[in-house]
C-alpha cells in the first residue's frame, strides 16, 4: 500500500514538473521571438571588423535637408551646436540644428565681383572651416580667394581677403582647406571658376593666370603662402593626420578617370599614392571629393560608391552607401558624421557613428 502511495506521489510530482516545464518553454520562446537578432544596415559594408570600434553598423542614415543643389563644405560649429554647409549653386551658406532645422545663414558666400570668372557655374563658396577664434573661413570659387567672415548670420555679407594670389598671380579657385593647430592652413586650388556645367568641362581662358593646380600652405600671421605641390592634376579634398605630419589630398578622376588619395610627408615634401580608386570608379558612381580624418587617423572620404573609410596604411575598411556625395564632417565628439550629396543627390545626411 505504501509503495502504491509513493508511486502515485511520484506521478503527481513529475506531472507538476512537466507543467512547470510547459509553462517555462513558451516564456523562453516568447523572449527569443520578441528580441530577434539585430540586423546591420545593408548600406554599411564592413570589410574589416576592427573598424566597428568607430562605426556602428546598425545605424540608420538620416536625411536632414533635401533639394539643396550641390551642398558642400560641411563643418560643425560646436559653439552653436550646428552644422554649417554651403549651397554652392545658390551661393550662400546654410545652418542646420536640432532647434530650428535648416535655414539660410550667410549670403552671398562668394562670387561678389571680387575676381573675374566665367559668370556662371559653380561660383559660390565650397570648402568651409572655423579658425581658432571662431571665424568662418571660406574657399570662394567665384572670387578666387580664401576669405574670412564673422561666424554670425548675415544676408548682406562682406568678407576679409586672406589670400588671393601666388607670386602675384591670381589663384584659380580655392576649393577645400584644413587648418593646423598653429593657425596656418593648407588648401587646394583647382580651376572650378572656369568650369562649364553645361559642357561639364573646364574652359581655357585668359582669365586664368596660373598654369597648374596647386596645393598650398598659408600662414595668416605672416601672410605667407607656400606651394606644397603642383603635381596633382586636379586636387580637391584635403586633410591633416592627427599628428599633422602627413597631408592627404584627394585627386579627382575627372581628367583621367583615375581617382586617387595622395599622401604627402610634410617634413620631406615627398608624396606617394595612398589609395587607388580606379577599380571602384569602374563599379560605382562618385569621385574623390571632400575628406576628413578621424582622431584615430582613419580617413573618411567621398569616393566612388559613397563614403569610403580608409586606414592610414591605405586599406579600405568600410563603405557607407549615401549615393553620390561631395563631402563630410564630424561633430566635436565624433558621435555623428554629416555628409553632403552631389547635384544628382541634393541632400544633407547624418549617421550616428557611436552607439
Amino acid at each position: 500500500m505504501i509503495i502504491t502511495y509513493l508511486f502515485i506521489f511520484e506521478i503527481i510530482h513529475k506531472s507538476n514538473q512537466m507543467k512547470r516545464i510547459l509553462f517555462v518553454l513558451p516564456c523562453i520562446f516568447f523572449v527569443f521571438c520578441s528580441n530577434p537578432e539585430k540586423k546591420s544596415n545593408p548600406k554599411i559594408e564592413i570589410y574589416d571588423p576592427s573598424i566597428e570600434s568607430i562605426i556602428n553598423k546598425f545605424s540608420e542614415i538620416e536625411i536632414l535637408a533635401d533639394s539643396i543643389a550641390l551642398p558642400e563644405g560641411p563643418v560643425w560649429d560646436s559653439q552653436s551646436q550646428s552644422l554649417l554647409f554651403v549651397y554652392v549653386i545658390n551661393k550662400n551658406v546654410h545652418i542646420c540644428n536640432e532647434k530650428n532645422g535648416v535655414s539660410e545663414y550667410i549670403s552671398p558666400s562668394g562670387n561678389t565681383g571680387y575676381a573675374p570668372n566665367l559668370g556662371e557655374g559653380v561660383l559660390g563658396a565650397n570648402g568651409l572651416a572655423l579658425d581658432q577664434n571662431g571665424n568662418l573661413i571660406l574657399c570662394q570659387h567665384g572670387d578666387r580667394r580664401i576669405a574670412m567672415i564673422q561666424n554670425s548670420s548675415s544676408l548682406d555679407a562682406t568678407f576679409n581677403t586672406l589670400v588671393d594670389n601666388y607670386e602675384g598671380k591670381r589663384l584659380n579657385s580655392p576649393n577645400d582647406l584644413t587648418i593646423a593647430s598653429d593657425g596656418s592652413f593648407y588648401f587646394t586650388d583647382p580651376p572650378f571658376a572656369f568650369f562649364d556645367l553645361n559642357a561639364f568641362s573646364f574652359v581655357e581662358t585668359e582669365m586664368r593666370e596660373l598654369d597648374f593646380n596647386g596645393v598650398y600652405q598659408y600662414d595668416p600671421s605672416e601672410e605667407k603662402i607656400e606651394l606644397i605641390t603642383k603635381d596633382i592634376d586636379l586636387p580637391n579634398g584635403i586633410a591633416l593626420s592627427p599628428n599633422e605630419k602627413v597631408l592627404y589630398v584627394n585627386k579627382m578622376g575627372m581628367l583621367d578617370q583615375n581617382p586617387q588619395i595622395v599622401k604627402i610627408d610634410l617634413e620631406t615634401r615627398e608624396s606617394e599614392i595612398l589609395f587607388e580608386g580606379k577599380k571602384l570608379a569602374e563599379k560605382y558612381e562618385g569621385n574623390f571629393d571632400g575628406m576628413k580624418v578621424h582622431s584615430s587617423g582613419t580617413i573618411f572620404t567621398s569616393g566612388p560608391g559613397g563614403l569610403l573609410v580608409i586606414s592610414p596604411e591605405g586599406e579600405l575598411k568600410a563603405r557607407i552607401d549615401f549615393g553620390h556625395i561631395t563631402n563630410c564632417a564630424f561633430d566635436q565628439n565624433e558621435e555623428y558624421l554629416y555628409v553632403t550629396g552631389f547635384v544628382s543627390n541634393p541632400k544633407v545626411f547624418r549617421i550616428k557613428l557611436s552607439e
